[in-house]
């Protein structure tokens, strides 16, 4: 396809979703739903499942607590937590106007994942408050989706949750994104032939994305010093530490070892990888600095719904893979290949978190699934069409979980496959199920 001549009809089927959207949600009312697990074969079964039977499994329970994974589906349950405050790309639009997109979120973690997820939009926008809601939901859940909150707040409450509770906390926004653009990158550098920690690696845009990248890049052993960062004001300096968010502070500083000043174009001279997560564009990167990058330049272009730069623009001005974020374009980007399966592997072994290690993991096998496809310079990651990468995904994060001790139910390979296939598996069955028999009605 000419994309090129294709701008406008590209642009018009784009506002499709939201135009299908405006009709489709008053129609379903929701996205999501509560649905029984359990047969009532008649009225008696009640007994069983609610009084007087249940009070025998809550005294099991509070015997030996860990019983709540085997007598509840606590195992399977996670939250999706938000303040409202930085929605897509809509800003502070507040909680209410924040949960079709929570529970959009919902439908992909059941759907692909199979996890049972509930949207939870909360009314204040204070950390404190934040975390204490967490607390107190942390009983009835095995972990957290933080989703959607606004910089530099995220970075601190990410980092509070981690530390305070005993459950996976996982910000999308920043690792998420961080780990498909990893998986992404790794394929790209293994077409053209470069290696990780070779590369010259500029990041447009210094938000939850960038930051969570640049520090799964240090954990591989690339030297942060051959990686320039560029925010709203330029590329950061050793200069200007002191004006930084103290969290992004201490992986910033580590960036730029020559100390180069300057803007998005002296930024990308003689680069070899851009990564670019700012705003949407066109025209933030123009082809004429991409030109200055060095033969065989990889380059994402994450802004949404408009990419800093049009591919074809960025493919005629020298960079020979391109990447975005869209689904009409080759390269796409999505998060939706990571935080089902992350969850799914560190739930089906109860990890108390979800480390940087993890994510690498899943990088790594969104990847490797992909290479053993076939990649090439329009096929780096996998598409959501592609079931089993989340079998595979679940798996590499569910055995390094296991590897570095997080993991409180440590299964063997064959139960582990069994369980993550058996659930995943469970998650598209019963939508189909409730098609076919019309409970969930088409349109």
């Amino acid at each position: 396809m000419d994309y090129k001549k294709n701008v406008e009809e590209l642009l018009k089927k784009a506002q499709k979703p939201s135009e299908e959207a405006l009709k489709l949600h008053p129609f379903y009312r929701g996205k999501i739903q509560t649905a029984p697990k359990v047969p009532v074969r008649s009225y008696d079964d009640f007994a069983i499942w609610y009084t007087p039977g249940v009070a025998k499994v809550c005294q099991e329970i509070v015997k030996d607590p860990s019983k709540v994974y085997e007598y509840t589906n606590k195992e399977n349950t996670i939250a999706i937590v938000t303040d409202g405050t930085r929605i897509l790309g809509l800003g502070d639009i507040g909680p209410e106007a924040g949960l079709p997109v929570m529970e959009g979120k919902a439908l992909l973690f059941k759907y692909l994942g199979g996890v049972d997820a509930i949207p939870l939009c909360v009314g204040t926008k204070e950390i404190e408050e934040i975390v204490q809601f967490c607390k107190w939901l942390s009983p009835s859940i095995s972990g957290i989706n933080l989703e959607d909150v606004e910089k530099p707040k995220c970075f601190a409450l990410l980092e509070r949750l981690q530390e305070e509770l005993s459950i996976p906390v996982f910000h999308d926004d920043q690792q998420g994104t961080a780990t498909i653009t990893l998986a992404g990158l790794i394929n790209a550098l293994r077409i053209v032939g470069k290696k990780i920690n070779e590369v010259k690696i500029t990041l447009i845009g210094a938000g939850s994305a960038n930051y969570a990248f640049a520090r799964l890049l240090e954990k591989m052993g690339v030297d942060l010093g051959n990686v320039l960062v560029v925010d709203s004001k330029g590329i950061i300096t050793k200069d200007r530490a002191e004006q930084l968010d103290p969290i992004t502070k201490r992986m910033w500083i580590k960036t730029n070892a020559d100390n180069v000043s300057g803007g998005i174009e002296e930024s990308l001279i003689g680069a070899d990888v851009c990564i670019a997560y700012s705003k949407s564009g066109p025209g933030v990167i123009k082809p004429e600095w991409i030109k200055k990058m060095n033969k065989d330049a990889i380059v994402f272009a994450g802004a949404n719904p408009v990419p800093e730069i049009w591919p074809w623009e960025a493919k005629e001005a020298g960079a020979r893979i391109v990447a975005t974020g869209r689904s009409d374009f080759p390269n796409q980007v999505n998060n939706s290949l990571g935080f089902p399966a992350i969850f799914r592997g560190v739930l089906d072994v109860r990890a108390t978190k979800v480390t940087d290690e993890m994510c690498i993991a899943a990088a790594q096998a969104i990847a490797d699934f992909a290479y053993r496809k076939g990649i090439h310079e329009e096929y780096i990651v996998p598409t959501m069409e592609e079931s089993e990468v989340y079998v595979e995904e679940a798996f590499a994060v569910a055995k390094k979980a296991i590897e570095q001790n997080v993991a409180r139910n440590p299964l063997s390979d064959e139960e582990l496959l069994k369980k993550i296939k058996e659930r995943i598996n469970m998650g598209r069955e019963m939508e189909k199920v409730l098609v076919q028999s019309r409970l969930i009605k088409l349109p």
